[in-house]
C-alpha cells in the first residue's frame, strides 16, 4: 500500500487545475443551453443560496449578476426556509443554489421550497447525480472530477468558472474573455511559484491574517481567509476593503499580516487607499494579482491578467499554494484538517 504524504491530494488537485478550466471552457455550449432557458423569460431579480467555500463563490456571482445581467441579487439565509418555515413568493425569480457535494440538507430542501413558490430553480454542482440537482429544475455541471482533499480547490475555481459562463451565457455572450483561462492559470502557478515559497517563509509564525479585496476580488478574500484557517488553523478575517476601513482597521498593527487581492480593474483601483492605510498601521502587507505591483506591499505575487470579472478564478491560485505550504511548514497536513469533513451536512 503505498504511503500518502501530507498535502500530497491537495497539491496534486491544485496543480489539475489549468486542465480542469480548460475543460469547462470547451463545455460552453452545453452550460449555455440551460442559460438560453432563463434567457427566454427573464427574472425579476436572482437569489443564490450555498454554505461553505461555495458561499463565496455565490458572492462572486452575486456581483457578475448585478454588472453583466443588471439585475438585483441576493444572497438567502437557508435557514430562513428550513427552520423558520419562511415562504415568500417567488415567482419570476432566478433561484441558484450553489454546492459543491449537492447533499447538505438545508440547500436541497430551501431549493424545494423555493421551487414550490415559483422560482426557476438551478443547481451548480460537482455532483451531477446528486439529490440537489434532482431538486432543481435545471443544472450546471461543474465537472471538476473527484476531489479528495478536504479543502475545496479545484472544485472553487471550477465553480467560479461555471458560474461565469453560464450568467454570460445569459447576456448572450459566447465566452470570448474564457477562451484561454487554462493557459493562464498555468501561467499563473508558474509565475507565482518563487512569491509563495517567500510567502510561506515571511508567514509561517505569524498568528493572525486579515485578508481583504474589493469588488469581484472580495469573494477571493473571504475564500483566501477560509483556506488559510481550516489548513492552518490561523486567526484569519475577511473583510471588503471598504468594511475594513469603516472601523476594523484600528485593530491592524505591526503584528498583522494582510494578505490583500488586487488586481487590474476597479476593484484593484479602490484598494490603494485601504493599503496605504493598513501601511501607516505598521501592517505587513502581501498583495496578490495582476495590479500587485502598483500598490504599497511587503511582498507580491503576480496574476495573470485578464478580464476583471474573471480575475478571482486566477487570484485564488497562489493562495491555495500558500494555505498549503503553510500547513506543511507549521507541521500540518491540510489533506486532513481536524474536526472537518469532505461533506459538510447542515439545517
Amino acid at each position: 500500500m503505498t504511503q500518502q504524504h501530507p498535502g500530497e491530494h491537495m497539491a496534486a488537485e491544485i496543480s489539475e487545475q489549468p486542465a480542469v478550466l480548460a475543460g469547462l471552457v470547451e463545455r460552453q455550449g452545453e452550460i449555455a443551453d440551460v442559460a438560453e432557458k432563463i434567457s427566454q423569460k427573464p427574472p425579476r431579480f436572482a437569489l443564490l443560496a450555498a454554505r461553505g467555500s461555495s458561499d463565496h463563490a455565490a458572492l462572486y456571482a452575486k456581483y457578475l449578476i448585478e454588472v453583466l445581467l443588471g439585475l438585483p441579487a441576493g444572497l438567502v439565509s437557508p435557514s430562513t426556509a428550513t427552520l423558520y418555515g419562511a415562504r415568500p413568493d417567488l415567482k419570476d425569480v432566478l433561484f441558484v443554489t450553489v454546492s459543491q457535494s449537492g447533499g447538505s440538507p438545508d440547500l436541497i430542501e430551501v431549493t424545494e421550497a423555493a421551487r414550490r413558490q415559483g422560482a426557476l430553480t438551478v443547481s451548480v454542482t460537482n455532483t451531477p447525480d446528486s439529490p440537489l440537482r434532482a431538486a432543481a429544475e435545471l443544472g450546471v455541471d461543474i465537472g471538476a472530477g473527484l476531489e479528495k482533499a478536504v479543502a475545496a480547490t479545484k472544485t472553487y475555481s471550477a465553480t467560479l468558472l461555471a458560474l461565469y459562463l453560464f450568467i454570460d451565457a445569459v447576456r448572450g455572450g459566447k465566452a470570448a474573455d474564457a477562451q484561454k483561462l487554462g493557459d493562464l492559470a498555468q501561467q499563473t502557478l508558474d509565475d507565482a511559484a518563487e512569491g509563495v515559497q517567500r510567502a510561506v517563509d515571511r508567514y509561517r509564525f505569524v498568528d493572525r491574517v486579515l485578508t481583504t479585496g474589493r469588488g469581484y476580488s472580495y469573494a477571493t478574500a473571504l475564500e483566501g481567509s477560509l483556506k488559510l484557517a481550516e489548513t492552518s488553523y490561523l486567526a484569519a478575517r475577511a473583510y471588503s476593503g471598504a468594511d475594513l476601513l469603516h472601523g476594523p482597521v484600528a485593530a491592524v498593527d505591526g503584528e498583522t499580516a494582510v494578505l490583500a487581492v488586487t488586481s487590474a480593474g476597479h476593484g484593484g483601483e479602490a484598494m490603494g487607499e485601504v493599503l496605504e492605510a493598513v501601511g501607516k498601521r505598521g501592517a505587513d502587507v502581501l498583495a496578490v494579482g495582476s495590479a500587485s505591483a502598483d500598490v504599497q506591499a511587503a511582498l507580491r505575487i503576480p496574476v495573470a491578467q485578464t478580464a476583471e470579472e474573471l480575475a478571482p478564478i486566477l487570484e485564488i491560485l497562489p493562495i491555495q499554494r500558500i494555505a498549503l505550504g503553510l500547513s506543511l511548514a507549521r507541521g500540518g497536513d491540510p489533506d486532513s484538517p481536524r474536526g472537518l469533513l469532505k461533506v459538510t451536512k447542515t439545517r
